[in-house]
Order: structure tokens, then sequence, then C-alpha cells
């Protein structure tokens, strides 16, 4: 990956590109985000409930499926059908929002439940990304 070292001030002057001198890494994205590429998927965050750890409507999500999950995790669930995005309370069986306007929602034995992997990285988008087919809540 070829990184642009670019010092952005709020005036405009002629100096000559930024892109003139550039540095090389010998690093991409995937390997900087993407611990293990072969169990990893991306989905969208849908919805408020967890802005309280930074992650809002439209933010990338990187879900890990090879780390489990420990208490106090942000995991993507498969929840009765529905993908959702929640920190996980191991030691009572329940799923958190990071909003105070959510309430936990307790597993039961007649949920059906299954973590699909842990939330290591949120990314920010500043410019509508192409639409993306997995949505999680």
């Amino acid at each position: 990956m070829k990184v642009i070292p670019i010092y952005i001030e709020a005036g405009i002057s002629g100096f000559e590109s930024p892109a003139a001198e550039y540095k090389e890494l010998g690093l991409s994205l995937d390997q900087l985000l993407i611990r293990h590429p072969n169990a990893t998927f991306i989905g969208e965050a849908s919805g408020e409930s967890m802005q309280g750890v930074g992650i809002f409507d439209g933010d990338l999500l990187i879900v890990d499926r090879a780390i489990s999950a420990k208490h106090g995790d942000v995991i993507v669930a498969n929840y009765n059908g529905c993908f959702v995005c929640k920190l996980i309370d191991k030691a009572q069986a329940r799923l958190m929002s990071a909003s105070k306007h959510h309430q936990p929602i307790t597993i039961s034995e007649q949920d059906e439940f299954q973590v699909e992997g842990v939330v290591t990285r949120s990314i920010r988008l500043h410019h509508k990304a192409p639409e993306l087919t997995t949505c999680i809540a």
C-alpha cells in the first residue's frame, strides 16, 4: 500500500502535490484490519442502539468468526433469525445495547441464538458506499 503523507491545513497554498513524493508500505488494509481473513466477514450496521460504543448507522463492521466471544465483547449474532450487533453479557445470558433507550434482551433456551463473530473494527464512511448485502441491526 502506498501512503501519501498529507498534512491538511485549512488554507490553500501553491505547493506541489503531496502525492509527488510518497512512501510505500508493505501492508494492505486487509493486513492492517483483518487478523483471520478466512474467518472474517464485513457487514453494515443498521440502527442507533450501539452508538455508545462508537458504532453508528451505516458503519462497516469487521466481524471475526475465529475469536471466541468474551463477556462484554461487541458481537454479531443470529437471534431468532435476525442478525444483531450487541454487547454480550455471558454471565446473565443477555444481549445489551450501548444505548439507554434499549432494554437488555435475555436469551432463553427457547430462543434461536448463535454467535456469528466478534466485531473487531468498525469503519465510518464519510461518503456513501455502494449498497451492501448484509445489514446488521
